[in-house]
């Protein structure tokens, strides 16, 4: 996001570069403009931004053309960075110098290059007018794509009626007509049966990610009881290592470490209690809501509860203060606002699946989030 964020960046200084408001045609251009341009600002142009913002490029990064006057006055998805007769004022010139976004992102350029295109922003920016480019290809609308079936709300759907006797017979909960249904449907019968050796191994693995022992197995094969097998279950979600095997998963997601994993690497001495909380909240069986809910705004919810559920509450609040911090960073004002935006894409991701996280520097470019909604989030 960050490349992407700062090539956008670097196009739109080109392109705002050339983005001359005052851009005049070639009859309103002097010849020492036109030369100042072809000779000082052209051939930065073409070698460090063209590859990603013109005709010739494969993908338009960010949506900047910057071969023509008409793409640089039209901008690109973070809109205008160039303000003719004012470099000081121009994002541009700050991402040439590497001071807010980084263009180009794999090399600072020399400040001899900066200068000149400083010099000619503040000149005004002008440029010979070229080709006129092809239409931008329309972006995203938020509310048309709000009506994609992804972002519908969810049916129950209808449990398919099995005809086959041999399938049906798998059939003991709603889930098991799907998957029946699908068999029916290319023609293929069920696998035999799992013999009780096979269920003990699968069912210990997969619940607490360790084999069972063998005094486990052999009391399990020798219980003829119908009951034998949700015993077992029940047996393996009833053991802490439940919560451990799948509260690991849960920590990938919301990136739990024991530092802060940037810049200094600062250890975090109290992140295991938000770790050991997750692995109650699943070995209580708490509800997905909740679970959910107490982790993004546990501290909002301690009024009327004990001690024990207050402490309960703020620990939970641990996903959104563990995971990378750039506690280094000097400027403490970008700081607070990085720190947001880390929290905004990680609950996004993990709770949505969804990278809002790039509506931080434009609409989205495939899901219907925009800038406003992004800006939205980070005002909570």
């Amino acid at each position: 996001m960050r490349v992407c964020r700062l090539r956008t960046t670097l196009l739109a200084i080109c392109v705002l570069t050339a983005l001359a408001s005052h851009g005049l045609a070639d009859d309103a251009l002097s010849p020492e403009a036109r030369e100042f341009f072809e000779t000082k600002v052209r051939p930065a142009l073409v070698e460090h931004c063209y590859a990603c913002h013109s005709a010739e490029s494969k993908i338009i990064r960010g949506g900047l053309r910057l071969d023509s006057r008409e793409g640089m006055l039209r901008g690109g998805d973070s809109g205008p960075e160039l303000i003719p007769g004012d470099a000081a004022a121009s994002l541009v010139v700050s991402a040439l110098r590497h001071e807010s976004f980084e263009m180009p992102p794999e090399e600072k350029l020399d400040q001899s290059i900066v200068a000149k295109f400083s010099d000619w922003i503040q000149r005004g920016a002008a440029a010979p007018h070229e080709v006129p480019s092809e239409q931008p290809k329309p972006r995203v609308d938020p509310t048309l794509a709000r009506d994609h079936w992804a972002f519908q709300p969810l049916r129950r759907p209808h449990v398919p009626v099995i005809d086959d006797p041999e399938l049906a017979d798998c059939v003991r909960q709603p889930v098991d007509a799907f998957i029946a249904g699908a068999l029916d449907e290319q023609g293929w019968k069920p696998a035999a049966r799992a013999d009780k050796y096979t269920l003990i191994r699968r069912a210990t693995f997969d619940l607490i990610g360790l084999p069972p022992r063998p005094e486990e197995i052999e009391a399990f094969i020798n219980d003829d009881s119908p009951e034998s097998f949700q015993r077992l279950v029940d047996r393996l979600l009833a053991s802490p290592h439940y919560g451990q095997r799948w509260g690991r998963h849960w920590l990938d997601l919301v990136r739990y470490a024991d530092t802060n994993g940037a810049d200094e690497n600062h250890v975090m001495p109290n992140a295991w209690r938000y770790r050991d909380w997750v692995f109650r909240s699943l070995n209580r069986d708490q509800p997905l809501d909740d679970f959910i809910v107490h982790q993004m705004a546990g501290d909002l919810l301690t009024e009327g509860a004990d001690q024990a559920e207050q402490r309960e509450l703020l620990t939970a609040t641990g996903m959104l203060v563990i995971g990378p911090k750039m506690l280094a960073e000097q400027d403490k004002e970008k700081m607070r606002i990085d720190i947001i935006d880390e929290q905004i894409d990680t609950v996004s991701r993990t709770m949505m699946g969804m990278t809002i996280g790039c509506a931080r520097c434009h609409d989205h470019k495939f899901d219907p989030i925009s800038q406003a909604d992004y800006y939205a989030l980070a005002g909570i």
